[in-house]
């Protein structure tokens, strides 16, 4: 079965030397944690897209800035092509789990390494310098 790859965003958000992650709820790799992101939607910008998925999985308002880099997640039958946005958090910092996401929460970066993190996410980050030793 041949698929049309599906574009993505995703919100690399760090504030005061924690990084913004979601437990995935539903779907592959549930329980593992993973920067806020998802789909874009038919006729959606880049950045609106970014801001949208990070109200909807965390509650939180963030501003998009920078492109990171893009990354891709090829696992049969799917193909998401990421562009990964970094973002700043604007408001309250306290996130709520929503949409497909278990739990929303802040993470110490130096922590990073001992999560169970989707496939990837951690060789992304320290391939984009998002994340120290």
């Amino acid at each position: 079965m041949t698929t049309t790859p599906v574009l993505a965003v995703s919100a690399l958000v760090i504030d005061s030397g924690e990084i913004l992650l979601v437990e995935r709820g539903r779907g592959p790799r549930v329980g593992d944690w993973a920067i806020p992101g998802g789909r874009v939607e038919q006729g959606e910008m880049l950045a609106k897209a970014v801001e949208r998925e990070v109200r909807e999985e965390t509650a939180l308002t963030v501003e998009p800035g920078e492109l990171v880099g893009i990354n891709q997640i090829i696992e049969d039958p799917h193909h998401y092509v990421v562009a990964c946005f970094h973002a700043r958090l604007v408001g309250k910092r306290e996130p709520a789990a929503g949409s497909d996401a278990a739990a929303a929460r802040w993470f110490p970066l130096d922590e990073i390494r001992m999560l169970r993190l989707v496939p990837g996410l951690l060789d992304f980050l320290d391939t984009h310098g998002a994340v120290g030793g």
